[in-house]
């Protein structure tokens, strides 16, 4: 075979050959690209009281990229924020990109002593509208104290369970367990988790949290 023509056939493998790989790189890029996690709430979210790098979304990142997971967290919890107010916002405090959110509200709902039927109905919105975009929840559940009386402890308490079983979302039913009424790990109002508690709450959501990311993965490759 003439050297001109061996030339021109082996570029022509290259160029097939480098015509095969370009997907299989593009799915290896997507797979690294990382899963945006909004971990929208209230002050619990916020982290309120601590350093930046003490609360939830900061302590929750630091977990999931231990775990060897690609991930950003962003904070956009809002201390004193209800369900109605966290609906206003929602749009907004979920940019376009968002893989995933953590959906931590009504605590201030219930401390309000606000219908638990109104607090259903906001958050069945937002999760609606999260599903609509294609965006994986979890929601990070709540429970009323006994002192709020039976019927109210029922009605807010069920909230949570009865929404992730009708949108079939992940959740994690309560967001404080493990922390609520332990001094050592809560700040002096006895409301807001320390450092070391918000630690805690990262160390017992974590199953669920990389359940939230696998799901979310899966919602990317569809």
């Amino acid at each position: 075979m003439a050297r001109g023509r061996f030339q021109r056939l082996v570029l022509m493998m290259m160029v097939a050959a480098l015509g095969l790989l370009t997907p299989a790189l593009s799915s290896v890029h997507a797979a690294e690209k990382p899963i945006r996690i909004v971990a929208f709430g209230d002050s619990l979210m916020a982290g309120y009281g601590l350093a930046q790098n003490e609360g939830f979304p900061a302590q929750l990142e630091r977990a999931l990229k231990a775990e060897g997971l690609a991930v950003e967290v962003a904070n956009a919890g809002v201390s004193g924020d209800t369900s109605s107010g966290g609906l206003s916002r929602l749009e907004w405090s979920v940019p376009d990109g968002t893989d995933a959110v953590i959906l931590g509200l009504g605590a201030n709902d219930m401390l309000r002593g606000i219908d638990p039927q109104i607090t259903r109905k906001t958050l069945d919105t937002m999760v609606r509208r999260l599903k609509d975009r294609g965006i994986a929840v979890l929601l990070a559940g709540m429970r009323a104290p006994p002192n709020l009386g039976p019927d109210y402890q029922r009605a807010f308490d069920s909230i949570y369970p009865d929404l992730a079983k009708a949108h079939d979302v992940l959740i994690y039913p309560f967001f404080l367990d493990g922390i609520a009424v332990n001094a050592k790990l809560n700040q002096a109002d006895g409301i807001h988790p320390t450092a070391e508690g918000v630690a805690e709450v990262v160390r017992r959501i974590l199953p669920a949290a990389k359940e939230l990311i696998a799901r979310a993965r899966d919602k990317r490759a569809s």
